[in-house]
């Protein structure tokens, strides 16, 4: 009886979990890292299944041997697990290494002919613009600070803190550096993650599919107000991104008119 519950058991657990039906991805960078894990939640539930099984059965076969034997070499069985092993790594490499690949993951790397020159406020290393191709990207510069961020969005002199505004279904570059301590950009509902080192830029690429608003917030302990060092990204339409952009660029510019004429 227990035997049975046992075996009823884990493959109950097996069952959920392929039936269990994913978040939906907001970005392409979550829709390879969801799709990743799957693949290698659907190849290890049957391994799982067989080597909990092979175990049940040793348990309740050998429970009462009151004379145990010493186990005795088995090349064919050693053999056997070693190539079952190595293919079970390949595999998982192999499937890792096709959604690293993708810069969306393994992020943009500078120095690429067919791209554009980045478009950042500083001469630093480590910026990865655009492809020719991507005529409606969107560039934006991410600076962390203790204990915030600030975005520039590029050919404006619009700023934001603590608030990252991207538009949906067009490729975005956002070039991340520090001004004072290391950083790290997490926006886990987005697949985002990366680290701002101060005197660099680290770029990281989305395309986001759905609006909507996603936490982000630090992971690497800079203070103490590391806690407070959090944010958020709206995402919108691309049109409703265009129009809030030429809004906020319009009241700067009508703002800073302004300033001149008191200041004369």
């Amino acid at each position: 009886m227990r035997k049975t519950r046992l075996v009823g058991a884990a493959l109950g657990v097996a069952l959920l979990a392929v039936a269990a039906d994913p978040a939906l991805a907001q970005t392409k960078n979550a829709d390879l890292i969801t799709d990743l894990n799957q693949t290698l939640l659907y190849a290890a539930i049957p391994i799982t299944v067989l080597v909990e099984a092979i175990l049940i059965y040793a348990v309740v076969k050998f429970r009462n041997k009151e004379d145990p034997e010493p186990t005795r070499e088995n090349r064919r069985l050693e053999i056997t697990w070693t190539v079952a092993t190595a293919v079970v790594l390949l595999f998982v490499g192999f499937a890792s290494y096709q959604v690293l690949a993708v810069e969306e993951v393994g992020n943009p790397v500078p120095g690429d002919e067919e791209r554009v020159e980045p478009t950042v406020s500083e001469d630093l290393e480590g910026a990865a613009g655009p492809y020719e191709s991507e005529d409606d990207a969107v560039e934006i510069e991410l600076r962390a600070y203790r204990y915030g961020w600030e975005a520039r969005y590029e050919g404006t002199e619009v700023t934001t803190n603590n608030e990252i505004r991207i538009p949906t279904d067009r490729p975005v570059y956002i070039h991340i550096t520090s001004e004072d301590w290391l950083h790290m950009l997490s926006a886990p509902d987005l697949g985002l993650k990366q680290t701002a080192f101060p005197g660099e830029y680290n770029t990281i690429k989305t395309v986001a599919y759905e609006e909507g608003n996603h936490q982000f917030y630090c992971t690497e302990y800079c203070g103490v107000g590391h806690s407070q060092m959090n944010g958020e990204f709206i995402v919108t339409s691309g049109e409703d991104y265009d129009q809030w952009l030429s809004d906020r660029q319009s009241a700067d510019d009508t703002e800073a008119a302004s300033g001149r004429r008191t200041a004369a």
